[in-house]
């Protein structure tokens, strides 16, 4: 068959993903290993469960679906189980807490980093495959467990690179806003739909406003490109009673207690989570952890269905610019909260569990930001070749710098261009080129080519700035590993 006749595949990446490739590999886990750091100074070990899952197991939790398997990529095998990739490390942390639960401490403290994938439409930077990186604590049903997540998520942020006062994390409580609902007269299992169009509403009161939620509360909303999302239906009275809830934040978190407090008025569940509330706050100032860090904020609702009391959200707050220059404050990186029915499932019986989950992609994408990437990008010490019959000397040159800890490689492409080599160096990112030709081997010597500083003095350093160090030195054979070790270090 000639060549004219074969279908090829075409090279591009599935829509909905992306690939990764070097710096953003090692500034992930550079970022990812601080904020392990700060989990298992905690106390939280590392869990690392299959990237596939019954689709029974996963459950009916992805937001706003009506099946299991929408929002899933899902399949069956031979007429068996139907299978899936994780849309969360939640649900997994559930099955193997129920499926351990004779073997595991009670409670159990684990953190999880990994991929996870949804079958959702894609869109600027909306993708299929994303990092998360989780904290949770299943067995305790104290606020305590909650509070510390919480403090765990203000330290994590900033051993991260994101300073105090960029960031604040909300806490509320379902269990107040279900109070609210009783209230409002949203309670009762004929409600849930209205109750599930609230508080959605609610959750978008950052992006739509006031007036844009009222409007969802009532027959519904018209945005700008004239799509209509029909409304929860409330009266003006339901909706008034759900607008002083998203209005009740205060100066201080002992006067939004006391607002929340009389919103719930006499709902026994609305009572309990307010004073779950107070308990957090009172934990938190004990440990030091004051409105600058982390205030209690009836705004946050989270939008997943199994959170059963408090809940949380990390939200920066520092300015950019989006894709059309206009400021707006950058947002949420992380959310979580109590779920103490999801374990449920599969025992029957209720265990209490809280966590956290970091969007990783979004918090190394505020890093970039505020120009808080620390990654060592930098990449190998090459050895170039300038005779291919002595590549037995090159590859003994790479060997005695990797066993000094010095990261290296031989160039193994074709060694004829040699001007190909350095721009393979450059490409590379390499702080040094290594040179052995034919008269330095009769030396004992090798060339060291600083690639770092050649860099700079093409970008119109003045000779005078450099004088003092050359581009390229000769040293001896036997001097080699220390001569690069040098020319790093003044890098």
């Amino acid at each position: 068959m000639s060549d004219a006749k074969i279908r090829r595949p075409r090279a591009e990446t599935p829509k909905g993903f992306r690939d990764y490739f070097g710096a953003e590999v090692t500034q992930r886990k550079a970022m990812l290993d601080k904020i392990a750091e700060v989990y298992h100074r905690y106390g939280f070990d590392p869990l690392e469960t299959s990237a596939v899952e019954t689709v029974e197991s996963l459950g009916k939790f992805l937001p706003d679906v009506d099946r299991p398997n929408e929002g899933v990529f899902a399949w069956q095998e031979d007429e068996a189980d139907w299978l899936a990739l994780r849309y969360d490390l939640t649900a997994p942390l559930a099955r193997v807490a129920a499926q351990y639960r004779n073997d595991l401490p009670s409670p159990y403290r684990r953190y999880a980093m990994g991929p996870v994938w949804r079958n959702e439409k894609p869109g600027p930077g909306r993708f299929r495959q994303f990092y998360q990186c989780d904290a949770d604590t299943v067995g305790a049903p104290s606020v305590a467990a909650d509070a510390e997540i919480c403090a765990m998520l203000a330290d994590a942020l900033e051993a991260a690179g994101i300073e105090r006062g960029d960031y604040v994390v909300k806490v509320n409580n379902r269990k107040v806003l279900n109070g609210v609902m009783e209230v409002a007269g949203l309670s009762g299992d004929d409600k849930e739909a209205e109750r599930g169009i609230v508080l959605r509403a609610i959750d978008k009161i950052d992006r739509l406003g006031a007036e844009g939620v009222r409007a969802l509360l009532g027959e519904g909303r018209k945005d700008d490109s004239g799509d209509f999302t029909k409304g929860a239906g409330l009266s003006d009275a339901q909706a008034d009673v759900v607008m002083g809830f998203t209005t009740a934040k205060r100066e201080t978190g002992a006067d939004t207690v006391a607002r929340l407090r009389d919103l719930v008025g006499a709902s026994a569940l609305g009572r309990e989570g307010v004073d779950e509330l107070e308990q957090i706050a009172a934990l938190l100032a004990a440990q030091g952890y004051g409105p600058d860090r982390i205030v209690i904020d009836p705004g946050v609702v989270r939008g997943l269905g199994y959170y059963t009391g408090p809940v949380y959200e990390a939200e920066l707050t520092f300015e950019i610019l989006d894709e059309k220059g206009r400021k707006r404050q950058f947002g949420s990186v992380a959310g979580g909260g109590r779920y103490d029915d999801l374990v449920k499932r599969f025992t029957g019986q209720s265990v209490p569990a809280t966590g956290v989950s970091i969007g990783v992609d979004r918090l190394l994408a505020a890093l970039h930001a505020k120009g808080r990437i620390s990654a060592d990008t930098t990449g190998p010490v090459v050895v170039t070749v300038m005779d291919r019959d002595r590549m037995a000397d090159y590859m003994a040159m790479v060997g005695e710098l990797r066993a000094a800890g010095i990261r290296a490689e031989t160039y193994l492409g074709n060694p004829k261009n040699f001007g190909n080599q350095l721009k393979y160096a450059d490409k590379r990112n390499a702080p040094i080129a290594i040179i052995q030709g034919g008269n330095e081997a009769d030396a004992s010597t090798v060339i060291l080519k600083d690639l770092i500083l050649g860099a700079k003095i093409a970008q119109n350093a003045t000779l005078e700035e450099w004088k003092d160090r050359p581009a390229q030195v000769e040293v001896p054979r036997s001097d080699l590993v220390a001569a690069v070790r040098r020319m790093l270090d003044q890098n």
